[in-house]
């Protein structure tokens, strides 16, 4: 049986008087790759941080990793680990001083063996000494997982982390959040890709900060009214018509 690890129950979050998120109810389990989907401003970074108690909603309520999500937030982002769209590294550092300042940043105990485990599990030992300002886009990308993933978390969150990023870049970096998906390691998600959803173990698509559907993406394909084998972007864009 599945472990639930997030659960949350009619949350709302507004910003100068206008909604973000809007009465949502969701259930996580261990081990999810549950990605979220919407246009722009449809509440899907608003809803990430709020589940991990990065943002405090208005009202509702829900817990993460045991942890209500109103409370206790010092001890949920504890478990977090957070990649952004920008990837906030430091250009002018090498590969493994930007590593070397996440885990003094995060007092990571045995953090010279930690690093090495990140540089051999994303493929940067090689280019360890390179300066961070002269790497491709995609290696940037690794780069900033394994410094998200340096302290053990147990919830990643990925806010569009492929923005950007070539085709095999991409491919490469899910590959390797299937693997953490392997280990029990919970990903919450953003994308504007359909191949990426479609590699979700869970989708929540949102507009205008409410959840329009939830499920598998066979599951909300099956529930279409679409006719002629709809894919899962026809399904998407009719949600929004």
């Amino acid at each position: 049986m599945s472990e639930t690890v997030i659960q949350v129950n009619n949350l709302c979050k507004s910003f100068n008087g206008k909604l973000a998120v809007n009465n949502l109810s969701l259930q996580i389990n261990r081990g999810d790759i549950y990605g979220f989907l919407g246009p722009n401003g449809s509440g899907k970074t608003t809803t990430i941080r709020m589940l991990c108690g990065l943002i405090t909603p208005d009202s509702g309520t829900g817990i993460c990793f045991g942890f209500n999500i109103l409370t206790d937030s010092q001890f949920i982002k504890m478990k977090v680990g957070y990649m952004t769209q920008q990837f906030s590294l430091y250009q002018d550092l090498t590969i493994e001083q930007n590593l070397d300042f996440a885990g003094r940043l995060y007092s990571i105990k045995n953090r010279a063996q930690k690093i090495e485990r990140v540089l051999t599990d994303l493929g940067l030992q090689d280019r360890r000494a390179q300066i961070t300002g002269t790497l491709s886009g995609g290696w940037k990308q690794r780069l900033a997982l394994s410094t998200a993933l340096l302290h053990d978390p147990e919830l990643l969150l990925l806010d569009e982390p492929t923005a950007g990023v070539d085709p095999k870049a991409r491919r490469e970096f899910w590959n390797h959040i299937e693997l953490l998906s392997e280990r029990g390691v919970t990903t919450l998600v953003s994308t504007h890709y359909m191949d990426e959803a479609a590699r979700c173990t869970q989708l929540a698509f949102l507009a205008n900060g409410k959840l329009l559907t939830q499920g598998t993406a066979a599951e909300i394909v099956a529930r279409s009214h679409l006719k002629n084998h709809p894919t899962l972007e026809d399904v998407f864009i009719e949600l929004l018509s």
